[in-house]
Formats: C-alpha cells, sequence, structure tokens
C-alpha cells in the first residue's frame, strides 16, 4: 500500500530536469536546421518559432547559451513527441541521401577500376543510359586517373550516374 501512495506522486525533481534537458537539446537541434528544413518541421508555437530562428543571429557565446535556456523554457509548453518525429524523419532522409551519395560514388568508382568490363552492371542498372556518353566519361576518367590529373571526367561521370538515378527513379 505504501508503494502505490509513492507511485501516485509526482515526477522526482531528477526526472524533471532530465526531462527539461531533453527539452532544450532538442530546441538546440531545431536551432542547427536550415530555414528549409525548418519550416517542414510542425512548431504550433509562434514565439518558440520566432525565438529559433533568431537564435541563428547571436554570435556571443555566453548570449547564445543564454537563448537556449529560453528556448528550453519555451520548450515547457509544447509537446516534445511531433518535433522529434519531425526531426527524425529529417535525419532518415539526410541518411537515405548519404548512402544513395556513397552507392553512386562506389559505382563510379568501380566502372572506371573495371574499365568497359563494368559497363553491362551499369547499363543493367540504368537501362536509358547513353552508352556511347558513359563510355566516353569512362574513357577520360581512366586517362585522368592514369596521369594522376584531378578527377574533373570521374566528377561528370559521377553527375551523369546521379541523373541517371534520379531520372529512374
Amino acid at each position: 500500500m505504501v508503494e502505490d501512495d509513492y507511485r501516485d506522486e509526482a515526477p522526482s525533481k531528477s526526472a524533471l530536469k532530465r526531462e527539461m534537458t531533453a527539452r532544450q537539446a532538442l530546441g538546440e537541434a531545431l536551432c542547427a536546421l536550415s530555414p528549409k528544413e525548418l519550416a517542414a518541421i510542425p512548431i504550433d508555437d509562434p514565439a518558440l518559432e520566432a525565438a529559433i530562428v533568431q537564435a541563428r543571429g547571436i554570435t556571443s557565446r555566453s548570449a547564445r547559451r543564454r537563448h537556449l535556456q529560453f528556448i528550453g523554457k519555451l520548450m515547457r509548453g509544447v509537446d516534445p513527441a511531433p518535433l522529434q518525429a519531425a526531426l527524425d524523419g529529417l535525419h532518415q532522409q539526410r541518411a537515405a541521401s548519404a548512402a544513395q551519395h556513397h552507392e553512386l560514388e562506389a559505382l563510379r568508382d568501380q566502372l572506371v577500376d573495371r574499365g568497359d568490363d563494368g559497363l553491362p552492371a551499369v547499363l543493367e542498372r540504368f537501362p536509358g543510359a547513353d552508352r556511347q556518353h558513359l563510355r566516353q566519361l569512362l574513357r577520360q576518367a581512366q586517362r585522368e586517373r592514369a596521369g594522376a590529373r584531378p578527377p574533373a571526367a570521374a566528377r561528370k561521370l559521377f553527375r551523369y550516374l546521379r541523373e541517371l538515378q534520379s531520372a529512374g527513379a
């Protein structure tokens, strides 16, 4: 019976402090977003949104710390779950985009390493690719690599693969 009485009481001071620190960290993460990314986050409180935008212009370390504490105070009146969910969605999009980028880089490097033997795999993945243009970019990239020159053609090849991927997606 005594244990049930303790469970009905308010959360401990330490638990409240952890929650406030987590909300302040969420506010800090929102301040780090670009304006375009911030527009995708559902912030219902106009004062909070204005404070987040204002935080970008603060360069003084101590003033920024105080402002972030103020944002943490404003976060007390806001449900953090939708903000955290939207922020997690942005992070997942970034991770997926980075994974696609690395995949295309690996495909380009494999193509340059293997030469003409790597073309069928690329053409199978991107059936709409211009075979002649792809081969021309490949030859230029191989010549650059052999001559130890800057990888301008390899960058062009990567851009072409990225165009093919975005056209197919």
